[in-house]
């Protein structure tokens, strides 16, 4: 086997001559000289266009390419520049390496499925490079493969929610389609101009297309969805209005201990009440033993809070009467639970009442098409989990770019790995 064949195979890229390849041993680093065949002479950084040489640039550069041996892996070629009719004079394209890139795309290509299936820091550390270099690679990775797609083609059903990314307030908006359970589109920032930024980049006739959006009770979501497409079914997400009964029924835990340490009589009690939570919070058929005491002693002891409990547990009945015995029943049971909490006395569950009148006809549809949140609420914990697992980003942008590797259906490869 000749050394130029070792050599082409270390290179791996078909557009690349090696001409030479030396060892520096001071710096520890492999080096192999390439030149551009002809084809791949002379064309613009930016858009690839053939151009007329302009200069010779700053002369020879590097670009990280894959370990050898163990060893860091140096391509080192010419860096002309060529003087573009649209973007004027830019530094000529390399078939190996993105504009303005330090790294080969074979490099960016490794570290990109890297960062998708282990943390941010063993990526740095095993690629040998900065922790921020890691950030910056995905981001242009992740703007280079998005060239040539369209995510938000043939979209009808989608669900949409905020995650909070980092201490302070700091919120992402988040886009899933429900069909292909992909994420589509991810931006920093939430509220009515975020949303309307992913309508703007959807399009006036593309988002009247639109048939169902499932998204919880946030009054922006539901002004936006109104404003930009009017032919979509809004679906409030059957997990928040849940959540919502199990908030106002937490509420009046406090309201029935407050009660009680005021009124001193039993200090037993209200401690005893105190510790109620994961009782009236549990499924009754997830219940333990000691638990399911405890909410016998609730109901002997404290009326009120025991119907507060009942008010939970029938508004969580809705949906199951809805898989069970069809749309018309579980209607009737959401009204016979309105009429119910209009008389309960329960000042927690008479505004839960009233949320619930606002947003019925999201509920219902969302009983209607069978349509929940649960997809993007799982996107969520995913992205939770890469931001844990990264150990944090310094930027939005980067926490983007990993999501959108990791869960929108084009995960990275190995580059270079033959199928077998």
């Amino acid at each position: 086997m000749r050394f130029t064949t070792v050599l082409k195979a270390l290179v791996g890229c078909g557009e690349a001559a090696p001409e030479d390849a030396w060892f520096e041993e001071e710096s520890q680093v492999i080096v192999v000289a390439v030149r551009l065949r002809g084809r791949a002479r002379r064309r613009c950084g930016v858009c690839g266009r053939r151009c007329p040489r302009f200069d010779a640039g700053d002369g020879r550069r590097r670009w990280r390419h894959l370990d050898a041996a163990g060893l860091k892996l140096f391509l080192e070629a010419d860096a002309p520049r060529v003087s573009c009719t649209r973007h004027g004079v830019v530094v000529a394209a390399v078939p190996w390496a993105r504009h303005g890139a330090g790294h080969t795309r074979d490099f960016d290509q490794q570290v990109a499925w890297l960062a998708t299936e282990c943390s941010k820091s063993a990526t740095a550390q095993l690629m040998r490079v900065a922790w921020r270099t890691v950030g910056a690679i995905l981001t242009r990775y992740r703007r280079d493969a998005d060239v040539g797609i369209d995510r938000l083609a043939g979209l009808r059903r989608i669900g949409v929610d905020e995650i909070s990314y980092r201490k302070g307030q700091k919120y992402m908006t988040v886009v899933v389609d429900h069909d292909t359970r992909h994420v589509v589109w991810m931006a920093d920032g939430h509220g009515k101009e975020v949303l309307r930024r992913f309508f703007d980049a959807l399009g006036e006739q593309r988002a009247h297309r639109l048939t169902h959006i499932s998204a919880d009770g946030a009054e922006w979501i539901a002004d936006v969805v109104a404003e930009r497409a009017p032919n979509a079914i809004r679906a409030m997400d059957p997990f928040h209005v849940v959540a919502w009964a199990t908030d106002a029924l937490d509420e009046e835990r406090r309201a029935s201990w407050n009660r009680a340490r005021r009124q001193a009589a039993d200090p037993d009690l209200a401690r005893r009440l105190k510790h109620s939570r994961h009782a009236l919070w549990k499924n009754p058929e997830d219940l333990t033993e000691r638990q399911s005491a405890k909410l016998a002693w609730i109901a002997a002891n404290d009326p009120r809070l025991h119907r507060a409990y009942l008010l939970k547990e029938g508004l969580r009945m809705v949906y199951r009467i809805a898989k069970a015995e069809g749309m018309a029943a579980a209607v009737a049971a959401l009204d016979r639970w309105l009429a119910w909490a209009q008389r309960c006395r329960i000042p927690a569950f008479l505004d839960l009442r009233r949320k619930i009148k606002r947003h019925r006809e999201a509920i219902t549809a969302a009983i209607a098409e069978q349509l929940s949140n649960g997809l993007i609420e799982s996107t969520n914990t995913k992205t939770r989990l890469i931001i844990r697992r990264g150990f944090g980003f310094r930027t939005a942008d980067a926490v983007i770019a990993l999501v959108m590797l990791t869960l929108d259906g084009n995960r990275p490869t190995l580059p270079r790995r033959q199928l077998t």
